[in-house]
C-alpha cells in the first residue's frame, strides 16, 4: 500500500511517499481502506513542529479520514467487511471525562494518521457514516465539528436567540456557524482579523 509520511518535523517539503505491505488488523482491530481525508491547521501545526513536544518521526499524518472496514480483527463482532466509518480523534476515548491516555492516542499527532490508503484502528476508535454522508464529509467531522459541538451544544449549552461569536474562517468557525443556525437560528457575529503592512491591525465584523 503506499501512504504519506513525515520524515521531519520542518514542514510539508518533509513529506514523502512510501510504499510497505498492507497491514493486518490485530486483534481488536478494524482495517480500514481510506476512501478520503482532510486537512485540518493542527496537521500544518504537526508538520512544522509548532504542535508540542513528544510528536513521534517518522509519522503518518493527518487525524481525519473516512472509508469502507477491509477487514477486521479477532474478537471484533461490531462491525463488518464493508461497513463504512470515520476514525476517531481519540482512539481511546469513548466517553466520559478525558484522561491524559486519551491524548497518547490521537490519530495523526501521537501516533500514526489517515493519510494511508489502508490504516488499522481500534474497533473502538471508528464510527459509523450515516448514509446520506458521503467518504468526502465524513472526512472533515471528527476534528473540527465535533470540536465545535463541544463548545456550543456540550458545554455551552446553545439555544434559541443567544449570540455566538465565531473568529475567522477556519474549519471550527464554520462548523460552529452551522450549529448555531440549527439551533433556533442563535444570532451570530463573525470577526475576521486582518494583518497589514506595519504594526496596525483591523478587524472586520459582519
Amino acid at each position: 500500500m503506499k501512504f504519506w509520511q513525515l520524515t521531519a518535523s520542518t514542514g510539508v517539503d518533509a513529506l514523502k511517499l512510501t510504499e510497505l505491505v498492507e497491514p493486518k488488523p490485530a486483534p481488536g482491530q478494524v482495517l480500514v481502506r481510506v476512501r478520503a481525508t482532510s486537512l485540518n491547521y493542527r496537521d500544518l501545526m504537526v508538520a512544522n513542529g509548532r504542535y508540542g513536544p513528544g510528536v513521534p518521526m517518522p509519522l503518518i499524518p493527518l487525524s481525519d479520514g473516512a472509508g469502507e472496514i477491509a477487514a477486521v480483527g479477532a474478537g471484533v463482532t461490531q462491525w463488518k467487511t464493508g461497513d463504512r466509518v470515520a476514525g476517531t480523534f481519540f482512539q481511546n476515548w469513548r466517553t466520559g471525562p478525558v484522561r491524559r491516555e486519551a491524548f497518547e492516542s490521537a490519530l495523526g499527532g501521537s501516533i500514526n494518521g489517515m493519510l494511508a490508503q489502508f490504516v488499522a484502528l481500534s474497533a473502538d476508535g471508528v464510527i459509523a457514516i450515516p448514509s446520506h454522508l458521503s467518504f468526502e464529509e465524513a472526512a472533515t467531522l471528527p476534528c473540527a465539528a465535533l470540536t465545535a459541538w463541544h463548545a456550543l451544544v456540550t458545554d455551552g449549552k446553545i439555544s434559541a436567540g443567544q449570540t455566538v461569536l465565531v473568529l475567522g474562517t477556519g474549519g471550527v468557525s464554520i462548523f460552529a456557524l452551522q450549529f448555531a443556525k440549527m439551533h433556533g437560528g442563535a444570532r451570530h457575529r463573525h470577526f475576521e482579523q486582518r494583518c497589514k503592512a506595519g504594526p496596525r491591525q483591523s478587524a472586520r465584523r459582519r
